[in-house]
């Protein structure tokens, strides 16, 4: 026979566990899913049928987790409505309170006259430091140069935050007009990124309608991966100092703010 005052504990026990395994559902029903913020795609002739260009933005609202192995799918259905392509794409970890740029391409025998882009919900892992520790890669010396066949190549550098080197990033470059309208992307990699030794990347963007006038190339980086793992272990090994250069004065013979306190207390 059990004493009542251990009953009485073990259901106080049962009642905390039953509590707090509620609180962890709720806190997982509560995380927003992926948005998709952009998408654009377009159909030109191709040497093989058609081919098939899209890039894309999603956005991930919550800042404590990584939004991992999603993917995206791409389907293309002619004027019908009979599909004529369809093709899933792995993208990479979002990571939190972040966004994640995305391109791709496909080609098809038949025309399509409609492409849409869905993608599968992101299964979520809590990150091991705030949102503010993932920093983005710097890109700079950018430049966005249209071709005489109408394609674009953007070229540029690409620098490492932090002081493990980076060994993938995903160059993605969208495109866009005065009005900030998404016309459409390329991407690359670049490998072995060291913090003070930018690598250069290069890509070209095909495909886009004729008459098209780029305006603006938002060029991001990110490490490679359907999981934040890469990016989570860069930003644990620490950030670059910003200020590494040491002050060429002298210094001061009397510390100001030590003097300015004790005449403050006379």
């Amino acid at each position: 026979m059990i004493p009542r005052s251990r009953t009485v504990s073990l259901l106080a026990l049962g009642a905390i566990c039953l509590a707090g395994c509620s609180s962890e559902e709720r806190s997982e029903q509560q995380l927003k899913p992926l948005a998709l913020k952009e998408q654009v795609s377009n159909v030109v002739k191709a040497s093989d049928g058609y081919a098939i260009n899209w890039a894309g933005i999603l956005s991930n609202a919550n800042p404590w987790h990584f939004g991992e192995h999603v993917v995206a799918t791409v389907v293309g259905r002619d004027a019908g409505g009979t599909e004529v392509v369809r093709m899933d794409q792995p993208l990479d970890a979002v990571p939190p309170g972040g966004s994640l740029a995305f391109t791709g391409q496909a080609t098809t025998a038949r025309k399509p006259a409609k492409v849409t882009i869905e993608y599968r919900p992101a299964q979520w892992r809590p990150a091991a430091r705030i949102a503010s520790a993932f920093k983005q890669f710097p890109v700079s010396r950018a430049q966005t140069l249209r071709q005489k066949d109408g394609s674009y190549l953007i070229t540029g550098y690409v620098d490492n935050p932090y002081q493990l080197s980076a060994s993938s990033l995903v160059v993605n470059a969208l495109l866009r007009d005065k009005a900030g309208k998404l016309l459409g992307g390329g991407s690359t990699f670049v490998d072995d990124v060291k913090a003070g030794s930018p690598p250069r990347f290069i890509l070209t963007v095909e495909g886009l309608p004729s008459g098209t006038t780029v305006a603006r190339t938002d060029i991001t980086a990110r490490t490679w991966g359907s999981t934040g793992r890469p990016f989570e272990d860069l930003a644990l090994g620490g950030a670059v100092p910003m200020h590494t250069t040491k002050p060429t004065t002298e210094p001061f013979a009397v510390d100001r703010g030590s003097r300015a306190m004790s005449e403050h207390k006379q």
